[in-house]
Protein backbone atom coordinates (compact mmCIF):
# COMPACT_ATOMS: atom_id res chain seq x y z
CA UNK A 1 0.00 0.00 0.00
CA UNK A 2 1.35 3.25 -0.91
CA UNK A 3 0.02 6.42 1.39
CA UNK A 4 -0.60 9.62 -0.42
CA UNK A 5 -2.00 12.72 0.34
CA UNK A 6 -4.67 14.44 -1.34
CA UNK A 7 -2.67 17.77 -1.97
CA UNK A 8 -0.79 15.36 -4.13
CA UNK A 9 -3.37 13.78 -5.68
CA UNK A 10 -4.67 17.43 -6.74
CA UNK A 11 -1.42 18.41 -7.61
CA UNK A 12 -0.72 15.25 -9.87
CA UNK A 13 -4.43 15.72 -11.55
CA UNK A 14 -3.79 19.21 -12.50
CA UNK A 15 -0.17 18.77 -13.83
CA UNK A 16 -2.13 16.25 -15.97
CA UNK A 17 -4.86 18.65 -17.07
CA UNK A 18 -2.69 21.33 -17.80
CA UNK A 19 -0.37 19.26 -20.07
CA UNK A 20 -3.29 18.31 -22.35
CA UNK A 21 -3.17 16.69 -25.03
CA UNK A 22 0.31 15.63 -23.93
CA UNK A 23 1.36 13.29 -21.00
CA UNK A 24 2.43 14.78 -17.90
CA UNK A 25 5.43 13.53 -16.04
CA UNK A 26 7.15 13.83 -12.39
CA UNK A 27 8.45 12.44 -9.16
CA UNK A 28 6.61 12.51 -5.98
CA UNK A 29 8.40 12.30 -2.45
CA UNK A 30 7.82 11.83 0.89
CA UNK A 31 9.11 10.66 4.38
CA UNK A 32 7.72 7.09 6.48
CA UNK A 33 6.09 6.27 2.80
CA UNK A 34 3.85 9.04 2.70
CA UNK A 35 4.07 10.90 -0.31
CA UNK A 36 3.89 14.72 0.60
CA UNK A 37 5.67 16.41 -2.27
CA UNK A 38 4.86 16.38 -6.01
CA UNK A 39 7.85 17.53 -8.23
CA UNK A 40 6.07 18.47 -11.67
CA UNK A 41 8.70 17.72 -14.61
CA UNK A 42 8.53 18.65 -18.39
CA UNK A 43 7.90 16.41 -20.78
CA UNK A 44 10.42 16.87 -23.24
CA UNK A 45 8.93 14.31 -25.62
CA UNK A 46 6.04 16.71 -25.81
CA UNK A 47 3.91 13.57 -26.72
CA UNK A 48 0.06 12.34 -25.88
CA UNK A 49 1.79 8.45 -26.30
CA UNK A 50 5.16 8.88 -24.83
CA UNK A 51 7.10 10.99 -21.81
CA UNK A 52 10.86 11.63 -20.73
CA UNK A 53 11.98 13.94 -18.05
CA UNK A 54 13.97 16.57 -18.58
CA UNK A 55 17.15 16.05 -17.10
CA UNK A 56 17.96 19.18 -16.30
CA UNK A 57 14.77 19.04 -14.61
CA UNK A 58 15.19 15.78 -13.01
CA UNK A 59 18.69 16.46 -11.39
CA UNK A 60 17.67 19.65 -9.41
CA UNK A 61 14.14 17.42 -8.18
CA UNK A 62 16.74 14.82 -7.12
CA UNK A 63 18.89 18.02 -5.35
CA UNK A 64 15.88 19.30 -3.83
CA UNK A 65 14.61 15.96 -2.49
CA UNK A 66 17.83 15.10 -0.78
CA UNK A 67 18.06 18.84 0.64
CA UNK A 68 14.38 18.54 2.17
CA UNK A 69 15.40 15.51 3.89
CA UNK A 70 12.49 13.95 1.34
CA UNK A 71 13.14 10.49 -0.28
CA UNK A 72 11.64 9.87 -3.89
CA UNK A 73 8.80 7.08 -3.57
CA UNK A 74 6.93 7.14 -6.90
CA UNK A 75 7.19 8.86 -10.05
CA UNK A 76 4.14 9.47 -12.65
CA UNK A 77 3.19 10.03 -15.58
CA UNK A 78 -0.60 10.27 -17.47
CA UNK A 79 -2.37 8.86 -19.85
CA UNK A 80 -4.97 11.38 -22.17
CA UNK A 81 -6.74 8.60 -23.87
CA UNK A 82 -5.93 5.13 -22.14
CA UNK A 83 -6.60 3.55 -18.83
CA UNK A 84 -4.23 4.25 -16.08
CA UNK A 85 -2.51 1.04 -16.52
CA UNK A 86 1.43 0.51 -17.53
CA UNK A 87 1.40 0.39 -21.36
CA UNK A 88 4.02 -1.99 -22.85
CA UNK A 89 6.74 0.67 -23.29
CA UNK A 90 5.55 1.81 -19.16
CA UNK A 91 6.75 -1.94 -18.54
CA UNK A 92 10.01 -2.04 -20.96
CA UNK A 93 11.29 1.41 -19.18
CA UNK A 94 10.55 0.63 -15.93
CA UNK A 95 14.25 0.43 -14.52
CA UNK A 96 13.96 1.17 -10.79
CA UNK A 97 12.54 -1.99 -8.76
CA UNK A 98 12.08 -0.09 -5.79
CA UNK A 99 10.54 2.74 -6.89
CA UNK A 100 6.17 2.70 -7.28
CA UNK A 101 4.92 3.67 -10.84
CA UNK A 102 1.55 6.41 -10.73
CA UNK A 103 -0.34 6.93 -13.49
CA UNK A 104 -3.70 8.75 -13.65
CA UNK A 105 -5.43 8.60 -16.76
CA UNK A 106 -8.20 11.17 -18.49
CA UNK A 107 -9.77 8.36 -20.19
CA UNK A 108 -13.39 9.74 -21.01
CA UNK A 109 -12.99 12.61 -19.55
CA UNK A 110 -12.86 10.60 -15.75
CA UNK A 111 -9.96 10.83 -13.57
CA UNK A 112 -8.35 7.70 -12.82
CA UNK A 113 -5.08 6.97 -10.95
CA UNK A 114 -3.65 3.85 -9.52
CA UNK A 115 -0.41 2.57 -8.86
CA UNK A 116 2.13 -0.38 -9.19
CA UNK A 117 5.27 -2.06 -8.90
CA UNK A 118 7.11 -3.00 -12.19
CA UNK A 119 9.83 -5.59 -11.58
CA UNK A 120 10.86 -7.76 -13.85
CA UNK A 121 8.43 -7.01 -16.65
CA UNK A 122 5.95 -7.81 -13.80
CA UNK A 123 3.52 -5.51 -12.67
CA UNK A 124 1.28 -5.69 -9.60
CA UNK A 125 -1.31 -2.86 -8.73
CA UNK A 126 -0.57 -1.28 -5.20
CA UNK A 127 -3.68 -0.34 -3.28
CA UNK A 128 -3.39 3.83 -2.44
CA UNK A 129 -4.94 5.53 0.70
CA UNK A 130 -5.34 8.94 1.11
CA UNK A 131 -3.87 10.54 3.85
CA UNK A 132 -4.84 13.66 5.16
Amino acid sequence: MIRITEDVIAAITSHAKNDLPNEACGYLAGRNGIITKCYPLTNIEASPEHFSFDPAEQFATLKSARMEELEIIANYHSHPETPARPSQEDIRLAYDPNIFYIIVSLAGGQINLNAFRIVNDQVNRISLKVSV
